[in-house]
């Protein structure tokens, strides 16, 4: 089978262009940034024939420079793109080795989201996915969709002949990256994990058991819509209470993280076991 050549992602615009791009590849892992991703044992456990796909700072999650088939979306912004307009486009985009690397797909979900153009991803290749809208019917309309759950469902909506992997997907914090407040988090894992228990995607790790599924035994009076909407009302309440609270917590640890990463670098060795 031939693949897309390096760079092949230049100027493609259309809905079939893309669809075209995708189909010649046995999967399409969408990879997060999440510290819970391993790129070296994720790349390994699947075959050569494999398109890794990468979202906007993807330093996040690599450290060195990715060897295998990828592409990377760059997601637009009113300013445009974050790396753009942070200058980051070297820093990312040399952490893909240029003979494997497709190039940049720019999307935009919303009206106010401007699109970029190759010259401002300094001359490398680059198409664009209108995608205004794409979500509206359905996403909570005060949030705004993430780059992955967009391009998830619009490649299951392309009924490729490969498989759709997510890997990293889990919306959790950690303590160098921030679950940031405008994307509903929530009701994105649950529309994926539906999608992967209905066959549409698969979740690299599988999806974990529902604990709440025997609550409908302990309850037979009572539909299991009702059980649903109960125990969606309760985790919406208790996340929306507090999601800002953490990301304030966070940010307030920031320099006394920075402090504590830089002593560790240090030697002799003892600094490393100082703890703040």
């Amino acid at each position: 089978m031939d693949f897309p050549a390096s760079g092949a992602t230049a100027n493609l615009q259309k809905t079939e262009q893309w669809r075209a791009l995708f189909s010649a590849f046995s999967h399409i892992i969408l990879v997060a940034n999440s510290d819970q991703i391993n790129i070296k044992e994720l790349q390994a456990e699947y075959p050569p024939t494999a398109l890794f796909v990468f979202f906007n700072r993807a330093y996040k999650v690599l450290e060195e420079r990715f060897s295998g088939r990828s592409l990377l979306i760059s997601r637009a912004q009113p300013n445009g793109a974050n790396i753009v307009y942070r200058k980051e486009v070297a820093d990312v985009v040399e952490l893909f080795a240029a003979d494997s690397f497709l190039g940049i797909m720019n999307i935009r979900l919303a009206e106010n989201e401007r699109l970029n153009s190759s010259s401002e991803y300094l001359g490398v290749p680059t198409g664009h996915l209108d995608l205004t809208g794409f979500c509206a019917e359905f996403y909570p309309s005060d949030k705004l969709p993430t780059s992955g759950f967009a391009m998830a469902l619009w490649l299951v909506d392309q009924q490729l002949p490969g498989k759709v992997v997510l890997a990293g997907f889990s919306a959790k914090r950690s303590e160098k990256w921030r679950v940031v407040a405008v994307h509903d988090w929530t009701f994105e894992q649950v529309f994926l994990r539906l999608f992967a228990r209905v066959g549409k995607l698969s979740m690299h790790g599988g999806v974990a058991k529902n604990s709440y599924a025997s609550l409908t035994s302990r309850f037979p009076e009572l539909p299991a819509a009702e059980i649903s909407s109960t125990i969606a009302e309760v985790l919406g309440s208790r996340l929306s209470q507090t999601d800002a609270q953490v990301d304030k917590l966070i940010s307030l640890t920031n320099v006394l993280r920075s402090i504590d990463e830089f002593l560790r670098r240090l030697k002799p060795k003892f600094f490393k076991k100082t703890k703040l």
